[in-house]
């Protein structure tokens, strides 16, 4: 049953069929304690309160408390009871975010008005980080008025121009995911300009790469194929007049782009010219990371505190069946 709290009237107006289910299925969860690393402005502050309401994160604010208070006492919001870990700056609330989580005080990082470089620094720090064995990544998932499905982008925001090896641990983080927030079936299209290998255009070759990994199992949990460009990626109509016959051409849900770049300009099309919401997240650290733009709506941020729920839930689920 959906939550009460589900369709706050105020999100009414654009509705959002994608993440509002992304979000009830968050609510069936307990609210994932985070670590909100400086949220000393009106955006930041209101979407950890605003997720909190909607039990979607139990959140733990981190930063100076007298400008936290002043921005909430400015711009209404109530913070009553919300705790307050005292930092001395923004750098200085990255390290203490970060520290939380070392400490299993937080299951998830949000990123308040600090630059995101700031907080990941913190996250990647040798000393005092929490990395793990994978590559982190950036993934975009992306409610498309008119698409039928979420689209999942990556990477738009971390890796530059990642090379084929840290494109593996990219395609992986994507598909588990898309395995976290109930996507019934994965498919991955691997992105280039065209939809044949060209040894003139690495990413063609690294697509076809991929896809075979995913054959020889190094890469789980999903259908892939490219490379494919993305009109034969993600409409059938373009993928039948190509005469390409596969389960993900033209049924594309999640976008491995080439680089950077790509990616961000993808994710911005979608969003200034096509009306979407984008919710962001880094994965491959110890917990999800709440990656959020000041030019993000409150619905794409609440999504993205709903995914760093479901993602958050998952990891719960490995360490149990790892402990058997």
């Amino acid at each position: 049953m959906e939550s009460q709290h589900c369709h706050p009237p105020h999100l009414r107006a654009r509705p959002h069929d994608k993440y509002l289910h992304l979000i009830a299925s968050a609510q069936k969860l307990p609210p994932v304690v985070t670590a909100v690393a400086h949220p000393c402005d009106e955006v930041s502050l209101e979407g950890a309160v605003e997720a909190r309401r909607l039990h979607l994160i139990e959140p733990v604010l981190v930063g100076p408390p007298a400008r936290i208070r002043d921005v909430a006492a400015r711009f209404n919001v109530d913070i009553a009871g919300l705790p307050i870990v005292e930092s001395d700056h923004s750098h200085d609330s990255a390290a203490k975010a970060v520290a939380l989580v070392r400490a299993a005080k937080a299951d998830a990082l949000m990123k308040g008005s600090l630059h995101t470089d700031e907080l990941m620094c913190a996250v990647v720090a040798r000393e005092g980080g929490i990395r793990t064995e994978r590559r982190l990544s950036h993934c975009f998932t992306m409610d498309v008025p008119g698409h039928d499905d979420p689209l999942i982008i990556t990477d738009a925001a971390v890796n530059i121009a990642p090379t084929l090896q840290e494109k593996i641990d990219i395609v992986q983080n994507a598909i588990d995911l898309a395995h976290a927030a109930g996507y019934p079936e994965v498919r991955v299209a691997i992105l280039s300009a065209m939809e044949t290998v060209n040894p003139k255009v690495p990413s063609t070759i690294e697509a076809a790469a991929l896809c075979k990994m995913a054959d020889r199992g190094q890469i789980t949990g999903a259908v892939l194929d490219g490379p494919l460009a993305l009109d034969n990626a993600i409409s059938p109509e373009a993928a039948e007049i190509k005469h390409i016959v596969s389960p993900v051409a033209g049924r594309a849900n999640v976008l491995v782009v080439p680089d950077l770049e790509a990616g961000n300009m993808l994710a911005k099309s979608l969003s200034f010219l096509g009306g979407a919401d984008s919710a962001g997240i880094v994965l491959g650290a110890r917990v999800p990371i709440i990656l959020t733009s000041r030019a993000d709506t409150l619905m794409a941020r609440l999504a993205s505190c709903a995914l760093a729920s479901l993602v958050a839930e998952a990891h719960r689920r490995s360490a149990v069946e790892k402990a058997r």
